[in-house]
C-alpha cells in the first residue's frame, strides 16, 4: 500500500469520534438510574431526559435498575458500549460505595467518563407525625431517654441517607436501628405508615410529604435552608452543630468516551439545567441546579470518594 494511502487511512481513523459524534444521536439514549421509579434521582433523570429529547428529537428513555446500593445500574453501564447511548445518572451513592463494599465490580473514579454535574440536593430530618420531637434538639433528647426502639428508613445500603443518617449518630451520640430500602419512594411510604420513625430522606423525597402534612421536618442537612423549605432551619443550626452533608447528581458514561462527544453530551446537558424552566423546576423539587466542566466533576467525583470513605470509617457504617 502506497504512503499516501496509508496516511489517509490513518487520518480516517483518527477522525472517526469526531464524525461519530457529529452523527450522534441518532438512535434512542437509555440513561441508567440505580434506584426504583419515584425517588430523587429519578425525578431529575426524568425531566432532564424529556428535555434531552426534545433538544435532539430522539426518545431518550429512563431505565430504573435498582438493587445492590446502586451497584447493579451502575456495573451495567460500566459494561456498555462508549458510545453514548447508555449513560448513568450518578448520585453521591456512586462515591459512597468505593469505600463501603468491599468487593467492587468497577472503580467509580477510573471506570466512567463523567460528563456534567445537574443537580445538588439537601436532606430534610424528617420523622413520623407520632414522634415527640418537633425539632432536632428535642429529637436528639427523645431518642437519648426512649425506652421504644427508633428506628430510621434509607434507600439502601450505601446510599447517602444510610451514610448520613449514620454521621447524624455519631455527631449527637444517639442510636437508631437502620432499616434499608431498595429506594428512596419506599422508605418514605414505610416512614409515612410508621413502620418507622425517622428518616433523613433527599429534599425531592420528601418536600411534598412535608407541605402535606404526612411527615414532620426538623431540620435540611445542607449548610443553608433551602428555597422549597424555607422555615426549616438547617441540622446544624437547629441543635447539632457543625454537621453538613450535600448530595450530587450527575451524568457518567462508560470508559473510553470520545473528548468529542463528551463535550456535545456536556453542552447539551449544561444548556438544559441552566434554562429557567428547568431551573425553577428543580428548585421546587429541593434540588439546586448545578453544572460543570467533565473535569470538574471528575474532581468532585474523587473528593467525595475521599470524604464518605472518611465518614465509612468513623461511623463503622457497613452494608446489612
Amino acid at each position: 500500500m502506497k504512503l499516501r494511502h496509508v496516511l489517509a487511512a490513518l487520518a480516517t481513523v483518527l477522525c472517526l469520534p469526531s464524525l461519530q459524534a457529529q452523527d450522534y444521536p441518532s438512535k434512542p439514549i437509555r440513561i441508567v438510574v440505580p434506584f426504583p421509579a419515584g425517588g430523587t434521582t429519578d425525578i431529575i433523570t426524568r425531566a432532564v431526559a424529556q428535555k434531552l429529547s426534545e433538544e435532539w428529537k430522539q426518545p431518550v428513555v429512563v431505565d430504573n435498575r435498582p438493587g445492590g446500593g446502586a451497584n447493579i445500574g451502575a456495573d451495567f453501564a460500566v459494561r456498555s458500549a462508549p458510545d453514548g447511548y447508555t449513560l448513568l445518572m450518578a448520585s453521591t451513592a456512586h462515591s459512597i460505595n468505593a469505600s463501603l463494599y468491599p468487593k467492587m465490580t468497577y472503580d467509580p473514579v477510573k471506570d466512567f467518563t463523567p460528563i456534567t454535574m445537574v443537580a445538588e440536593t439537601a436532606q430534610v430530618l424528617v420523622v413520623h407525625p407520632s414522634v415527640p420531637a418537633n425539632n432536632v434538639r428535642e429529637l436528639i433528647s427523645y431518642l437519648k431517654t426512649t425506652s421504644n426502639p427508633v428506628s430510621y428508613s434509607s434507600a439502601g445500603n450505601g446510599s447517602q441517607p444510610h451514610l448520613s443518617t449514620e454521621l447524624f449518630k455519631m455527631m449527637s451520640s444517639t442510636s437508631m436501628l437502620h432499616v434499608p430500602y431498595k429506594g428512596g419512594p419506599q422508605a418514605m411510604t414505610d416512614l409515612i405508615a410508621g413502620h418507622v420513625q425517622v428518616s433523613l430522606a433527599t429534599a425531592p423525597s420528601a418536600v411534598q410529604n412535608v407541605k402535606t402534612g404526612k411527615v414532620k421536618a426538623l431540620g435540611v442537612s445542607t449548610k443553608q435552608r433551602i428555597p422549597a423549605l424555607p422555615d426549616v432551619p438547617t441540622i446544624s443550626e437547629a441543635g447539632l452543630s457543625g454537621y453538613e452533608a450535600s448530595g450530587y447528581f450527575g451524568l457518567v458514561g462508560p470508559p473510553q468516551m470520545s473528548p468529542a462527544l463528551v463535550n456535545k453530551l456536556n453542552a447539551a446537558l449544561v444548556k438544559i439545567v441552566r434554562e429557567p424552566a428547568m431551573s425553577k423546576y428543580l428548585s421546587e423539587q429541593g434540588a439546586d441546579p448545578i453544572t460543570s466542566t467533565p473535569s470538574e466533576y471528575a474532581a468532585l467525583i474523587r473528593d467525595e470518594v475521599e470524604k464518605w470513605g472518611k465518614v465509612v470509617k468513623a461511623t463503622g457504617a457497613q452494608i446489612d
